[in-house]
């Protein structure tokens, strides 16, 4: 069994971590990219499908197709940011599976079953999303979550080739903290949780 964390990681990682608007100007490299990957493959996913794809846009060239395809609110700070990682999913994700899932015949759940498959990968995508939050900040990055962009526009500009599907993106670097909104309030427990 894992040891509880201490308070510094869990205020590292949720408490004091904030969702960030606005970067210094300081790079992130591809081998910091490299590392988040590593530690964001080995979060779990359903029958280990492992769907979520990422495109990490850093130079001016990625920035400039990303740029249309953004909402005017997220503009500035996604064009500042030092990367946005275009989170997405594969639709043939399943034809992994059987290397990533050696104990069942997994594949053939989701060739039978193209809405399954499709569920199947946007969730899971989406929980890698949140893997990969949570290892920027356990790095020492800051990671600004959003949607409020043309998918079909990202789509057409990034994954014409591979079919890929955006999901959301995620900007990436180093905060500028006096870009920070104050702290919204979240739901409390009995506002959001029951126990059965």
């Amino acid at each position: 069994m894992a040891e509880a964390l201490n308070s510094l990681a869990l205020e590292t990682l949720f408490t004091a971590a904030r969702t960030h608007n606005g970067w210094q100007d300081r790079p992130v490299t591809d081998d910091q990219l490299l590392k988040l990957y590593e530690l964001v493959k080995m979060g779990p996913t359903s029958a280990n499908c492992s769907p979520a794809r990422f495109c990490f846009v850093k130079s001016p060239e990625g920035k400039a197709k990303l740029r249309p395809t953004l909402s005017s609110g997220n503009l500035e700070k996604t064009l500042s940011a030092p990367v946005t990682a275009i989170v997405a999913w594969d639709p043939a994700f399943y034809d992994r599976l059987p290397a990533l899932f050696p104990h069942a015949d997994a594949k053939a759940w989701f060739t039978s079953s193209p809405a399954l498959a499709e569920e199947t990968a946007f969730r899971n995508s989406s929980l890698q999303a949140a893997y990969l939050i949570a290892a920027c900040r356990a790095s020492g990055l800051d990671a600004g979550p959003m949607s409020g962009f043309d998918r079909a526009a990202v789509d057409a500009a990034f994954f014409a080739d591979s079919g890929w599907k955006s999901n959301l993106l995620i900007n990436i670097g180093y905060g500028d903290m006096q870009k920070v909104y104050a702290r919204l309030p979240r739901l409390n427990f009995t506002d959001a949780c029951t126990i059965e």
